[in-house]
């Protein structure tokens, strides 16, 4: 794959020149509007477990430094210290960390709830690629009904692979690289974001989740610099509603220049 990881951040811009494409237009409506449901909460949520957060520290950090305990208020005092010296670095970090979490979990649920119509939304990008016009009659209820099961499936063994991940990123926040674990949750949702959205079209194909990773590891810096591009629009509010028919659109552009043979 030739692709760097600007040249993966791009197909972000071709999959919203995409969407807007006869013929695939009609399948964003579906996927836009449950994002629009979730990621609307999830902003509102994600503010206000900021705020009730930073409320909560002070007194939080007071008693822990009045804590007889060495190995209680040693840490407090440490991370009080933090808090006061790199106030201007810790608080970003923190603020981005917390609305990654929450957009990247919410996120998680619209693409469960989505992923069939993610599914019909690559098949049609990737037909419109190939010169091909999606007709009415290419489409059955009941056949999209039938491969429902095989999707819920599907999407549990993406989160099977990130929940592990996850909480390993998670732990480092308790030790002495915590500030800069914020930078390192980023990148790793950046590749899980990757990993999400190629993996529509890679299935349209019934390969594997597991030929999913092993495509992709071939050569990463096109699917991170993609996967890093939509984690930033979807911390940017409104913006982020629009981010998953995009990015579908886009990670199935990306597939079809590399990864479909």
């Amino acid at each position: 794959m030739k692709s760097d990881s600007f040249q993966g951040a791009q197909y972000l811009n071709k999959g919203l020149q995409l969407v807007w494409q006869p013929g695939i237009k009609k399948f964003v409506f579906i996927p836009l509007f449950i994002n629009f449901v979730l990621l609307s909460f999830a902003t509102f949520y994600a503010f206000e477990v900021i705020s009730n957060w930073y409320e909560s520290l002070p007194i939080w950090l007071s008693d822990k430094v009045n804590d007889t305990s060495w190995y209680v208020s040693w840490p407090a005092e440490a991370l009080q210290w933090m808090v006061d010296s790199l106030d201007w670095l810790l608080w970003p970090l923190i603020i981005a960390s917390v609305l990654i979490t929450v957009f990247f979990i919410f996120g998680f649920i619209a693409n469960w709830i989505a992923a069939p119509f993610n599914g019909l939304l690559s098949e049609a990008v990737e037909r419109h690629l190939s010169g091909e016009d999606y007709q009415e009659t290419d489409f059955s209820w009941t056949a999209f009904i039938a491969d429902i099961p095989r999707l819920i499936v599907r999407e549990w063994k993406k989160l099977a692979y990130y929940i592990p991940r996850a909480l390993l990123c998670l732990l480092l926040f308790l030790t002495p690289i915590s500030p800069f674990v914020p930078i390192i949750w980023f990148v790793f949702n950046g590749w899980m974001s990757a990993i999400q959205y190629i993996d529509y079209p890679e299935d349209n194909h019934r390969r594997s989740f597991q030929q999913t990773l092993e495509h992709l590891r071939r050569n990463r810096t096109g699917p991170f610099g993609f996967g890093m591009l939509v984690m930033l629009f979807t911390m940017v509010p409104v913006v982020n509603i629009l981010v998953m028919p995009v990015a579908v659109a886009g990670a199935t552009n990306l597939w079809y220049d590399n990864y479909r043979q």
